[in-house]
Parts: structure tokens; C-alpha cells; sequence
């Protein structure tokens, strides 16, 4: 199969137009009341009687003839003969004559003749004659609402485009309606491409490659969250006429199909094919990163009467297939079509300033969505960080709080820079503490007592090399440091390492020396960990007391390169049968029911930047690790 080549890639602009050339209608329905909240009225609803529908009594007290109270007051009150009482529910069965009142409830109807009503408070009872004392004055009409006064028929109630709120769904009850006309939710079809793609939930074989869906459900929430009905397919493999069928079954059900992969210029990726031969590819390619491999088009209408379908054909957009290329084309291009489509205005988006804090260099010529995460210096002006891990990479949209544009023509956004943040949304607030470091299990348990804390698990290395920029508020490392570093410490404790094993094989190593002479599968961590810096000092060591090169027991241990991430990751690929041999900690022993070879303990330092001590989100921290009597003075 030939390469599909991009060639010209279109602008962020034409990708625009291209999309809201769509045939993108999803009509009108009727929901019930008790549905309608945050739905959009599709059409003017008119009052068709008088809310209220009677004359009534405003509060408790007493309904009478206002003229009965003329030059009434505490010295000189009215007396009315009370004649009987209504309450709210109850049709009154008696008629206001001169100097007579009725005792009446909030809320209930006025009875005939009366055109006032005085409150309770300002009257008394003669225990003697039984009458009414009325010791204030009262115009015609006070302390009545009258049919009518709050809507009355024929009133424009609601117009179209009204997006329905809890006070509205007030004011549609005392009208009575049942339900009513909104414009429906469009309804968008999501499939997701790739045999290497299993849903969640679903059996993993990562050896063969395969990975979890990720963004049928990534998707899907933001369809929703963009006021659309989502519906997910089963994902379709790589071959060409299942995916055909899989596109047209939800071109036919839906009003727009989005599909995540299989759109990029390599010879798997078929999507763009079956668009050129059912129907018309708009647009492949668009100048921005992430998410160049987008496609535009629609699939011709062979089905008569099929939902979702005009005469235009099935509405269509591929999506790139890494999740972060995904949602933001998704951000940026479909969501505002699929709430334009549903009558929903624009989000209200905010946006902030703040002060790069590192240098980032960009040079490719495209649009940039650079996904950005915030913090606050020590005086507490915004300070804005890259959270850019690459577009497979889930975490960096999940750490992140909004997106810088950084136009085609910047080279590099220098230190100090002022940028604009486009948050994800207006509720989006920057976490009261900024931390990266070491993955380790005791920093974990001390997290869950902060507010709003926001981890990144970088390793040693990075965490430190950040905190000498000025980035986070602290940084977390482990092992023995390799320079010194401008910082506070807040604390340590100890953590012991070494080697993870099978239990059935705990007799089989003894220590870093089998791992040297014996033919062991090794997996290690990354070079950014603290435990492999541990480990590289005991492998020097062992070599000066061999009085041998580093490098020669570096290149005896099989798989000393196979270096994962984070604590428990190379102990599993040891429960997996991957690996004979495992780096990492007694605590991920324990906890994985794996046998430990200890190699020593190593410090875990908690070190601050002494220009954030007066940040709130630091001091909390301070009070928890003091708070923690096990930790090591």
C-alpha cells in the first residue's frame, strides 16, 4: 500500500471553515420539565394563563376593605367584625360587607368584596366583642398580588435560544407546561482505530503492543461536556473494509463521526481512503502541533431517511490518534461546532497572564498548542511551566491547566516572558502546591492530607534541575545528592532499597554480586531515579573492590539497560515472568508479595525553594511532615 503523503498543510483557519461547512443539524425534540434543565428552548413559549390565576393574599392577616381602615392607627384602631377565614386551597364561601373582615391565609384567595389585606402583626383581637383591631391604614390593593402580576397571558414567557435554568424550570411549573420544544442534542458517533486497542476493563497483552482505549472515553467526555450525545462503537482494526463498515453504520445513526487515528501519513492508516472513495476529503493536514494528521470530509448518503443524514452527506472528522493530539484538535475545532449545533453558547473562557518560568525553544513553522500548567512565585504573580511529555502521553493534558498559542513565526519563549494561559475552564485553579521529585510511596501518603497539591513524578535529576530554574515550590529527591543545591530542607526520612524477586526464587539471590556473575534478566530504572544513582554507587564500589572497570559489571548484567518508570513498575514486569531480577524498594515488596534482597538505605530529602516558604501550600506541607513521627529528624 502507498504512503499517503501530507503536502500542503491547511491554516488553523481553513480547518475552521471546513468544519463548519459540515452538514452538522441535530433538529428539535420535546423533553419532559424534569429533563429540561440546561437544555436550549428551540422555540418562543407564550404564557396561556395568569400566574397567578386569582387574586391573593400576600401574607397572614386579615382581607377587608381598604376604606374600612382610612385614619386607622395605634390610638385609634378600626374595628371589623371577622365573618370567617380562607385558607390557601380554599375557594372563600363568604362576602365582605361594610365594617367586616375575613382572617386569611398567605396565599389564598381573596374573597369577594375585599380589595387589601392587613398583616397580623398590626392588629389585635377584642377578647370581649370578638372583633378585629386594625391598627394601621391600607390602600386598595396593598398586600395582594393580583392575576396576573407575576405573568400574565399571552406574555412572552421564554424566547428561543434560552438555555434552561433551575429558575426558569420555576417559572415553566407555574405556567404548567409539561414539556417542551429544545433543540436536540446532536448526536456524535466515536470510533476509535487500531488493532493494538483494547477497551478498559478488557484483558492487556502488552507484548503484543496493545494499549488501552484511551480516547473513545476522552472523547466522549468532551462531547458531552460540549453538549452533545455521545455513542461509542466497538473500535475498529486496520483493515480497510471493517473500517468502511464501522463509519457508515455511524454515519447513518449519528449527526457527526469522529475517529481518533488511522489519519496519519503511514500505510496503516486508512481512513483518509475510505473518505476519498465514499464520500469527499475537505481537508488532511492542518499547521498545528499537536494534531497535523487531521481530517475534514463527509460520506456520501446512500441510506434514505437515515438519522443524522442531510443531503450533503454524513458530516466527518478524524482525529489524530495520540490522546493529547486528540483532545486538543477536539478543544480547538470540533467542540465549538458540536455546541453551535446543540444552540449552546461559547464557554465563558478565562484567560490569564503570567511569566514564563524556564526558556522553551519552538521552531517548526506551525501553530503550537502548548499545554501549560501554573503556579505562583513568592510573591504570588502567576508563573507558567510547559507540561509537554509528547502526544501520547495522557498525563500531559491531566497535569495541565490551560493552553498557550504560540504562533508560527516564535523561535522561543524566553524566562520571564509574559504569555496568555486560555484556562480549560473559568472553575480551573492552579494547585496550592507544586512538587516534583522522586516517585516514593511515604510522599505519597503525605499528599493525600494537602488541598489541591499537584505531583510531578519527574525522578532526582529533573526534580532538581527544576528547582534550580525556579520552577516548583519543592522538590522531592532520593539518593546522594551530586551537587548542592539552593534550597531549604524540610525534611527526610530513609527509604531501603535493592533487589526485587519471585518468592519461589528468594533463594536463588543473595545480593548485588549474583546479580553480577549470574545469568539474571535485569530490569532497572530510568537514569533520572534516585535508586539508580544508588545503584551506580554500589556498582563502583563492588568494581573498586574487584579492582575492576565500572563499565565491565555494568555490561555482565543482562537487561541493565530495560529502565522503566516509577517504584512498582519494574517489580511487575518481575511478577509478569519478564524479568528474573528487579530494582526498587522494601515497601513495593510488601506490597506485591515479592521477596527483597536489601542493598542499603538512601535519604529522601524534601527540599524547598526558599523564595516560596510563605506560600500557603508550603507551610501546610511543613505541618504535615512535621505532623509524621515516623520520619527521621
Amino acid at each position: 500500500m502507498n504512503r499517503k503523503e501530507f503536502r500542503d498543510l491547511a491554516s488553523p483557519e481553513a480547518a475552521r471553515e471546513a468544519i463548519d461547512s459540515l452538514p452538522l443539524e441535530a433538529g428539535v425534540e420535546r423533553v419532559p420539565l424534569a429533563e429540561a434543565r440546561g437544555r436550549v428552548l428551540a422555540e418562543r413559549l407564550d404564557a396561556e394563563l395568569d400566574v397567578p390565576g386569582f387574586d391573593r393574599a400576600s401574607l397572614d392577616g386579615y382581607a377587608l376593605r381598604a376604606r374600612e381602615t382610612f385614619g386607622a392607627d395605634e390610638a385609634a384602631p378600626a374595628r371589623l367584625e371577622v365573618i370567617g377565614e380562607v385558607h390557601a386551597g380554599d375557594a372563600p364561601d363568604v362576602t365582605l360587607e361594610d365594617r367586616a373582615a375575613v382572617e386569611i391565609s398567605t396565599g389564598a384567595v381573596m374573597p369577594s368584596g375585599a380589595d387589601a389585606m392587613v398583616p397580623v402583626e398590626r392588629t389585635d383581637i377584642d377578647d370581649e366583642t370578638g372583633e378585629v383591631l386594625v391598627r394601621t391604614s391600607v390602600a386598595p390593593g396593598d398586600n395582594v398580588m393580583f392575576a396576573g402580576a407575576d405573568v400574565a397571558a399571552g406574555e412572552r414567557a421564554l424566547g428561543p435560544g434560552t438555555q434552561i435554568t433551575p429558575r426558569d424550570v420555576g417559572l415553566l411549573s407555574a405556567l404548567g407546561v409539561e414539556e417542551l420544544p429544545v433543540r436536540a442534542s446532536p448526536r456524535i458517533g466515536i470510533v476509535s482505530t487500531g488493532d493494538e486497542l483494547v477497551r478498559p476493563g478488557g484483558d492487556l497483552e502488552s507484548h503484543r503492543g496493545e494499549i488501552y482505549d484511551v480516547n473513545s472515553y476522552t472523547i466522549a467526555a468532551g462531547v458531552e461536556d460540549a453538549g452533545g450525545e455521545a455513542v461509542l462503537y466497538p473500535h475498529a482494526g486496520d483493515d480497510q473494509d471493517e473500517m468502511e463498515r464501522l463509519l457508515r453504520e455511524a454515519a447513518e445513526e449519528c449527526d457527526l463521526v469522529l475517529s481518533s487515528g488511522s489519519t496519519s501519513a503511514s500505510a496503516v492508516d486508512v481512513i483518509y481512503r475510505v473518505i476519498e472513495a465514499q464520500g469527499e476529503l475537505l481537508l488532511h493536514g492542518v499547521a498545528v502541533k499537536p494534531g497535523k494528521p487531521m481530517l475534514v470530509g463527509r460520506l456520501d448518503d446512500d441510506e434514505s431517511g437515515s438519522a443524522g443524514s442531510t443531503s450533503g452527506g454524513s458530516a466527518y472528522v478524524g482525529l489524530p490518534g495520540y490522546p493529547v493530539s486528540a483532545m486538543m484538535v477536539f478543544r480547538t475545532f470540533v467542540a465549538p461546532a458540536i455546541r453551535d449545533a446543540a444552540g449552546l453558547p461559547e464557554p465563558e473562557t478565562a484567560t490569564v497572564t503570567g511569566r514564563m518560568a524556564r526558556q522553551e525553544r519552538y521552531a517548526e513553522g506551525r501553530l503550537r498548542l502548548m499545554p501549560v500548567g501554573m503556579t505562583t512565585d513568592g510573591d504570588g504573580e502567576p508563573l507558567v511551566y510547559p507540561v509537554d511529555k509528547g502526544s501520547g502521553a495522557t498525563t500531559s493534558l491531566a497535569h495541565a491547566d490551560g493552553v498557550v498559542e504560540v504562533e508560527p513565526g516564535t523561535d522561543y519563549l524566553e524566562t520571564g516572558e509574559p504569555v496568555t494561559v486560555r484556562l480549560f475552564s473559568p472553575d480551573v485553579r492552579p494547585p496550592t502546591l507544586l512538587g516534583v521529585g522522586e516517585d516514593d510511596p511515604t510522599l505519597s501518603r503525605l499528599l493525600d492530607s494537602l488541598e489541591n497539591p499537584r505531583y510531578l513524578s519527574v525522578g532526582s535529576r529533573p526534580a532538581l534541575r527544576r528547582l534550580r530554574d525556579g520552577i516548583p515550590d519543592v522538590a522531592v529527591v532520593a539518593g546522594p545528592l551530586e551537587r548542592d543545591v539552593d534550597a531549604d530542607e524540610l525534611a527526610r526520612w530513609e527509604r531501603e532499597w535493592g533487589l526485587l524477586v519471585r518468592p519461589d526464587e528468594a533463594d536463588e539471590v543473595s545480593g548485588l554480586t549474583d546479580l553480577v556473575d549470574r545469568d539474571l534478566r535485569f530490569v532497572n530504572r530510568t537514569t533520572d531515579s534516585g535508586l539508580r544513582t544508588s545503584l551506580g554507587v554500589a556498582l563502583a564500589d563492588l568494581a573498586d573492590d574487584r579492582g575492576v572497570d565500572r563499565h565491565d559489571l555494568v555490561e555482565s548484567i543482562e537487561g541493565f539497560d530495560l529502565a522503566v518508570r516509577a517504584h512498582e513498575s519494574p517489580a511487575r514486569k518481575v511478577l509478569a515472568g519478564d524479568a528474573d531480577v528487579a530494582l526498587g524498594l522494601s515497601d513495593t515488596a510488601d506490597r506485591l508479595d515479592l521477596a527483597f534482597v536489601s542493598l542499603g538505605h538512601q535519604p529522601v530529602r524534601v527540599l524547598a525553594n526558599p523564595d516560596r516558604r510563605g506560600k500557603v501550600g508550603v507551610r501546610d506541607l511543613e505541618r504535615v511532615l512535621d505532623s509524621v513521627t515516623e520520619l527521621a529528624e
